[in-house]
């Protein structure tokens, strides 16, 4: 399918992100979802990156999930997705199957890396089953990553581990994340070292763009 995007970017490295949470009962407005507040917010105080953000707040069906990342990666032009909810081993948490379905390629360095770090905090991590792939179209390419449910695993996953004089122990996922984007053709993402620190090989830094 052609990429669609509906809006050109209002600069070079203005970066799009889609982000859903994925839960019944927040979805049919039981309780009030923080998994989209969680990510929004890390995201704002780690990017210096223009961003535009387009959020979704779903249930846990397979097709829905699917269908919903593939709109906002080819209909909106997302660069980044990021999922939270339904990775857990339940019968409801079809989160994992359903991003697969929506991808041309795994990247499984990611789901690895979470439950390393969150196997830091509680021996259940074992029981994650999040996944990270590309989604590929005609002209276009996005990295859609499922994240935990809870809003302060969020931040652990994206950030990792740190000292107490801030020195990383293990790294976060996001510190690789754009150097993922440059590689698929997308704006390139810089962050405040201070809350994520990216890596990219010498080769590919470039003058800062913020």
């Amino acid at each position: 399918m052609k990429h669609t995007e509906d809006q050109k970017r209002s600069s070079p490295n203005e970066v799009k992100i889609g982000l859903i949470s994925i839960s019944d009962r927040a979805s049919k407005g039981v309780y009030q979802d923080e998994g989209i507040p969680a990510l929004q917010s890390w995201l704002m105080n780690a990017l210096t990156n223009p961003s535009v953000f387009h959020e979704r707040l779903i249930a846990d069906e397979s097709e829905i999930i699917t269908e919903t990342i593939v709109e906002l990666v080819d209909e909106l032009g997302c660069d980044l997705v990021l999922t939270t909810g339904g990775t857990g081993p339940s019968r409801r948490d079809v989160t994992p199957e359903a991003t697969l379905e929506a991808g041309t390629r795994e990247m499984p360095g990611f789901g690895e890396q979470m439950r390393q770090i969150s196997l830091k905090f509680v021996p259940t991590a074992i029981l994650s089953r999040q996944v990270a792939v590309l989604r590929e179209i005609e002209g276009h390419a996005a990295l859609v990553i499922n994240l935990p449910g809870q809003p302060k695993a969020i931040a652990e996953t994206l950030e990792g581990l740190k000292d107490e004089s801030g020195k990383s122990i293990i790294p976060g996922i996001f510190a690789a994340v754009p150097y993922c984007i440059d590689l698929i053709g997308g704006p390139y993402i810089e962050t405040r070292e201070e809350v994520i620190k990216v890596f990219r090989p010498k080769s590919a830094l470039k003058k800062s763009l913020s």
